[in-house]
């Protein structure tokens, strides 16, 4: 993995140590991580981050349980 480019958000600026990073590999797979652990790496495909983000941007997370 340590051949992959780790990109963040430009919303982290100024959180270097708490940003979610995301690469992809040759293959087109998406990999995650926290800046503040980067040797645990999630790796996921291109549809369920897609649904993943949408999920984000709806709100539906914002408020668990209600």
């Amino acid at each position: 993995m340590s051949q992959l480019k780790w990109r963040k958000s430009s919303f982290s600026e100024g959180h270097t140590d708490t940003c979610v990073e995301i690469a992809a590999d040759p293959a087109g797979m998406p990999h995650l991580r926290e800046s503040d652990h980067p040797h645990t790496v999630i790796t996921t495909t291109p549809t369920a981050l897609r649904a993943l983000l949408r999920t984000i941007k709806t709100g539906a997370l914002d408020h668990p349980g209600h």
